[in-house]
């Protein structure tokens, strides 16, 4: 239960401070600052509970550590379980938050870090590409992940690897889709913002899947001792 109580928590954080960052201040900090909200809150959890959880703090990710041996089947259900609960309670944070400021017109008015293509991409993306986005994405953002986390040598570094990864893949797709790369944090925004969100948040559960499972695969062809 620590472990599941610690998957909670990282996402709530993950989610709180990256989807806030670009709710609240994203005509500020623009993409970069954005990305970098994502990538922090990644190295910051993964010091605190890596060494309890893992730091997951992503279905995708859980899902890449179970097809390659790493995570038994009853901790993944629990894993996803908690994360995209942790999602929910850090979006509801961030709701909640806005709410309290008058000025900010509610969270309808400024949105909660939503992921999105066709009108609701930046630059107009259609559901092919937004697909075709997050399956690459999340394919290198679970690749590096598998590859960082495999030799317990790499452990001082694997949460600085990790969050920068995170950050660069954000970089590229926030003005496609905003940057999924991770079901949970797409489905809480979506849940609460209903509507055209909602419609389109399948895209952002499916496609991360498909890309995770294809790093998984690949990642455990490469990685055993046969290749």
């Amino acid at each position: 239960m620590k472990r599941y109580i610690s998957e909670l928590i990282g996402t709530m954080v993950l989610v709180l401070f990256g989807c806030g960052s670009a709710a609240i201040a994203g005509s500020v900090l623009g993409n970069f600052g954005i990305a970098m909200a994502f990538g922090l809150s990644i190295i910051a959890m993964a010091y605190v509970i890596g060494d309890i959880s893992g730091c997951h703090v992503n279905p995708a990710v859980s899902i890449g550590m179970w097809i390659d041996g790493r995570l038994e089947t009853k901790d993944l259900a629990m894993y996803i379980i908690f994360q995209c609960i942790g999602a929910i309670i850090g979006i509801g944070l961030l709701a909640a938050i806005i709410n309290c400021a008058p000025s900010l017109g509610g969270y309808a008015a400024t949105g909660l870090g939503q992921n999105g293509f066709g009108s609701a991409s930046s630059v107009g993306l259609d559901v092919i590409g937004a697909i075709l986005v997050e399956i690459i994405l999340t394919f290198v953002f679970v690749f590096t992940v598998l590859g960082v986390t495999k030799k317990e040598e790499n452990a001082a570094v694997a949460g600085i690897v990790i969050g920068l990864t995170l950050a660069f893949v954000h970089i590229l797709g926030i003005p496609l889709t905003g940057t999924s790369v991770n079901p949970a944090r797409s489905l809480a925004p979506a849940l609460f913002l209903g509507g055209q969100a909602l419609e389109q948040v399948w895209v952002f559960i499916l496609a991360p899947i498909i890309g995770t499972v294809i790093a998984g695969l690949f990642f455990k062809g490469l990685s055993s001792e046969d290749a």
